[in-house]
Formats: structure tokens, C-alpha cells, sequence
């Protein structure tokens, strides 16, 4: 796991909901040339709405940008089962989604493609009945309630698609940030700023201290930290982190586009040579996916479509896994779906949230190393390329007559949903980012704050998740098969607070973001 740099990002790879204690205002819609404001958001995720109600809430006049035409970031673009942890760790306007989640399935009409009491719901987002919050929804329901909590705010201001002018657009005087510039020319004024993106652009061009990647266990005292090949790894205090057991290769996936003959050529998207030394940092970061809303209802699914410029090779480690494969199908894995490498969470009315599992899934191992830094114009051409690899994924285990029968007439019985984005082909436009820049503040989250061997005196939320990470980058080894890097999954005993100060920067560097 990374050490935890928390910039103003929506639910994290950690499963935190964090609202920011600081002054802000309500909503509406508009178009001037400079327009003045007592709190700026910048990306309307789910912090950066959180963010924007409480500051309504606390009397602030209130910006809220959002640079696409969607709000609510993975929220509304696919991840409807939260890894959240511990649910008593869910508080403020956090939990009152939740529990606008629950009102929203207790209305019948709501209730489309299934039957109330037929939906069920499972693993750590099992909604009981005495529970005051529902924790699984369609990203859809999503919108209409991130939507309607606005609306019922009037000191917001919601623009969409205003892109920050990242070169030139963010202006400082003594240390504050006084206006950010979009794109189109648009100026807000601000008295405080709000960086709620992913990518953490705004923080970036503000001149505030970053890094990306991994950091070396040394650097912070850590033990999960950059590169992690072995199989299993050992806590701080001496738990397991299942590292490479977990979201790998079975043995004996040959990594050559000629078998057995290095001469030629690495199959794609594995990186020549070995791993590297255990525990050292790099620049590159964990991998993206989309967060796949899927259905097998027949009256609301689109089948899964071969993509333009198809190329089998580019799945030839996915049919080489099950071709390795001894005895049943079933029997290939020893967790995790038994034919299908993928977590399939139902969500409402015959609906999923998709995720990646095993050796290779939905995760675009070692595609994204460019994203964060990347122009705007060449993110959506990495986004592209992500989503035309997990088309080409989805209709590969689907059609492939050399996927396995059993596993071909599940997944063609599946595809995605009509009625909850807006391309005609059922795909989000919203890519799973779990990770971009991380802020370097004056104080720094670590993997001593998730074991609570440092206790952070400053609070402003909680985290209860466990420390994960997903795969980075392939590699082929001593025994000359492929093998990912990467992962970590390892647990923490129990909630953990959350610095304020590492989520602002430093104070030599910006004290109003």
C-alpha cells in the first residue's frame, strides 16, 4: 500500500468518506466572465458535493465546477458497493447519503427490473434491517439523490464542464490562492479553495508539493510500500498482507507470443525484466478499470460488442490462463467466482457493480503510468484505450471459442445497461482513477496511521478500510512464466483517524486550499 496522502479525492481506495470542516455555500447555474465566491470547489466527486453542502450549510456562498457533464464522480459512474470497512465509521453528510440511499429502495416505484424482496445484497455492504442506511444503489439513483441534496441548498452555484486552465489559470498573492481561470476563460474568486478531483489539478498547478508513485519502505518506515512480488507480506505488526496469492497468474502461463521462445517477443503488457528489489519505490502507480454496471436483465441489457480494432493477442494471456488451467474450470482458483475472473456485486434492480479479480481481469495493468501529469486530451485518449481493452475483455470471455464453454454462457448472458449512462453503448465515461497525485503535506498518512502505531492528533474523519492496493506491472519470472506485481491486501483492526493537516498543504506552500 501507498503511504496515504490525502488530496481532496471522493470515496478513496480506502474506503473514506471525508468532509472537509471548512467554510462554504448553495446552488444554481450561470455564465460570467469573473464571478466571486467565499469557497471554490473544483470537481464535483463526492467530496467535492459533500464539501459544497456543508459549506452552504455553514452560510458560505458556494462554487461547485465540475469539468465533465456528470457529477458525482465514481459514485455516479459505477461504484455502488463501497469498501468501506467498518459502517459505524460512516458519519456527517457521509451517512445521510446513505440513508438517503435506503429512503430512495423503500419507494416501490423505484423498484423497476426486480422485486424488493428478491434483491440481496451481501459481504460487508449487507444492509440490516435495523440499519438507518442503505449501502449498495445503482449509480444512477446515485445522481438523482447527489442532485437533489443540492437542490435543497441555496448558496451553491453548480457549473458543468469547465476544465481548469492548468498552465496559467490558478493566481496567488502571499502565499493564497485569490482566483482559478478555466478553459473557456471563466474566473472564480475565492476566499478558499477546494481541490476535489482525482488527478488533484488544481493542487498541482497551485505550485503545492506531490508525488506519484510508490515510496520506498525506508522513506516512511513502512512494510507495504513500493514493490511488492512476493506472494504474501508482513504487516507492522506482523499480520499478512496477501500480496501475489491473490489477482495472479496459475503457474505455468507461458509469456511469449511464440511459446516458449523469448526471441519472439513478450506478450502485451508485460514489462521486460525482473521485478525489482522488494520494498523500493518507483513512479508508477496502480492500475485503473471501469467499474462496470452490468445486468442480465434481456429487456434492459446491451449485449457485449466486439470494439473497433480488436486484437486477440492483446487477450492471448487470458486464454493462455484457462488453457493452463488442470482439471475443471471451477477448480482453478481457490477464491473468488469459480469461472468468471471478476466480482460481480448485485446491486438493485438486476444490476452490478463489476470489479477486477484474479491474474487477468478488468484491471489495465500498467496502462495508466502516464495518466496523472498527462494533458487533458491525452487522458481521454488513455481513458479510450482503457475502455476498449475491457470491451474487448468482456466480449472475449463472452465469444472467445477458446474461453470455456461454462464460462462463455454466463458472461453472454450479461452486458451493459440501458438506462444508466448516457453513451448509446451502455459504458460510464468516469474511469476508476483509485490513485493520481498524492499531496506531500507537513504531516503524512502511512501505514503507522493504519495500524494505529501512530495515532493522529488532529482528526477530521476516519478511515476503516483496509490497506489495498491492486496490481502495477507484469513481468516474466525465474521459473519463465507470467507473473503481476503489486497487489497488497492486508487488514487494519479498527478505525483510524484521519490527519487534518495532510489534507492541506504545507503551510509554506498554499495556507487557502
Amino acid at each position: 500500500m501507498y503511504s496515504i496522502n490525502f488530496t481532496l479525492k471522493s470515496i478513496n481506495k480506502f474506503g473514506i468518506l471525508i468532509v472537509i470542516l471548512i467554510c462554504s455555500g448553495n446552488q444554481a447555474t450561470f455564465s460570467q466572465t469573473i464571478q466571486n465566491y467565499d469557497i471554490v470547489v473544483y470537481g464535483a466527486t463526492s467530496t467535492g458535493i459533500s464539501s459544497a453542502i456543508q459549506s452552504s450549510r455553514m452560510g458560505k456562498k458556494v462554487i461547485l465546477i465540475e469539468p465533465t457533464n456528470r457529477i458525482g464522480g465514481l459514485t455516479t459512474g459505477g461504484l455502488g458497493q463501497t469498501d468501506i470497512g467498518n459502517k459505524q465509521a460512516i458519519g456527517g453528510l457521509s451517512r445521510e447519503f446513505y440513508q438517503q440511499v435506503k429512503a430512495y429502495y423503500q419507494k416501490p416505484e423505484n423498484w423497476v427490473w426486480q422485486k424488493r424482496e428478491s434483491y440481496k445484497d451481501g459481504g460487508q455492504t449487507t444492509s440490516a434491517a435495523h440499519e438507518d442506511a442503505m449501502w449498495t444503489f445503482e449509480p444512477s439513483a446515485a445522481l438523482k439523490i447527489f442532485k437533489e441534496m443540492l437542490s435543497k441548498e441555496k448558496n451553491i452555484d453548480l457549473v458543468y464542464n469547465q476544465r481548469l486552465n492548468r498552465k496559467s489559470g490558478v493566481k496567488k498573492k502571499s502565499g493564497k490562492i485569490t482566483s482559478i481561470q478555466m478553459e473557456s476563460g471563466q474566473v472564480y474568486q475565492g476566499r478558499m479553495f477546494i481541490d476535489a478531483t482525482y488527478e488533484g489539478d488544481l493542487m498541482a498547478a497551485a505550485g503545492v508539493s506531490y508525488t506519484v508513485g510508490r515510496e520506498s519502505n525506508s522513506q516512511y518506515g513502512e512494510s507495504l510500500n513500493g514493490i511488492q512480488a512476493n506472494k504474501i507480506s508482513l504487516t507492522l505488526r506482523r499480520t499478512i498482507s496477501m500480496n501475489t496469492y491473490n489477482h495472479n497468474f496459475i503457474e505455468g502461463v507461458d509469456p511469449y507470443i511464440k511459446k516458449g521462445d523469448p526471441k519472439s517477443g513478450l506478450l502485451p503488457f508485460i514489462t521486460a525484466g525482473k521485478p525489482g528489489i522488494d520494498g523500493k519505490g518507483d513512479k508508477k502507480i496502480q492500475t485503473y478499470c471501469f467499474r462496470m454496471t452490468l445486468t442480465n436483465h434481456p429487456d434492459n441489457r446491451i449485449p457485449f460488442a466486439k470494439p473497433a480494432g480488436y486484437k486477440e493477442l492483446d487477450y492471448e494471456l487470458l486464454l493462455r490462463n484457462y488453457e493452463a488451467a488442470e482439471g475443471p474450470v471451477e477448480k482453478m482458483y481457490d477464491y473468488g467466482d469459480p469461472l468468471v475472473p471478476w466480482i460481480n456485486s448485485d446491486m438493485p434492480n438486476r444490476k452490478t457493480d463489476t470489479n477486477n479479480q484474479k491474474g487477468f481481469s478488468t484491471d489495465f495493468i500498467g496502462q495508466n503510468y502516464d495518466y496523472p501529469e498527462a494533458s487533458y486530451e491525452e487522458r481521454e485518449k488513455i481513458v479510450e484505450r482503457h475502455r476498449q481493452y475491457q470491451q474487448g475483455l468482456m466480449w472475449t470471455l463472452a465469444y472467445h471459442p477458446r474461453i470455456p464453454k461454462k464460462v462463455r454462457d454466463v458472461v453472454s448472458t450479461w452486458g451493459t445497461c440501458k438506462d444508466e449512462y448516457e453513451r448509446e453503448d451502455g459504458w460510464q465515461g468516469q474511469l476508476y482513477i483509485r490513485e493520481a497525485r498524492r499531496m506531500i503535506s507537513d504531516y503524512v498518512m502511512t501505514q503507522k496511521n493504519c495500524e494505529r502505531l501512530v495515532i493522529a492528533e488532529d482528526p477530521v474523519g476516519m478511515g476503516a478500510y483496509g490497506m489495498d492496493s491492486h496490481n502495477i506491472k507484469r513481468y516474466v519470472d525465474v521459473n519463465g512464466f507470467v507473473k503481476n506485481e503489486g497487489n497488497v491486501e492486508a487488514h487494519v483492526a479498527s478505525p483510524y483517524p484521519i490527519s487534518y493537516k495532510s489534507i492541506v498543504p504545507k503551510k509554506s506552500e498554499v495556507n487557502n486550499l
